[in-house]
């Protein structure tokens, strides 16, 4: 398993920290784990399926 900083997942999914967090709030987007005070990490298979799912909705 490996945990994506906040750079990694702007790079895979090119939204603002700001619309991550309300697709987060609105369910739509995987949530955070909180790894420290300061600092969270998002789960790169929760992320890789979201993106898929939405790739398979295209096609």
């Amino acid at each position: 398993m490996r945990i994506l900083s906040k750079r990694q997942l702007k790079e895979l999914v090119l939204y603002s920290p700001q619309h991550i967090a309300r697709l987060e709030a609105a369910g739509q987007f995987p949530k955070r784990v909180q790894l420290g005070p300061n600092r969270v990490g998002w789960i790169e298979d929760e992320v890789l399926d979201w993106l898929q799912k939405r790739i398979d909705r295209r096609d």
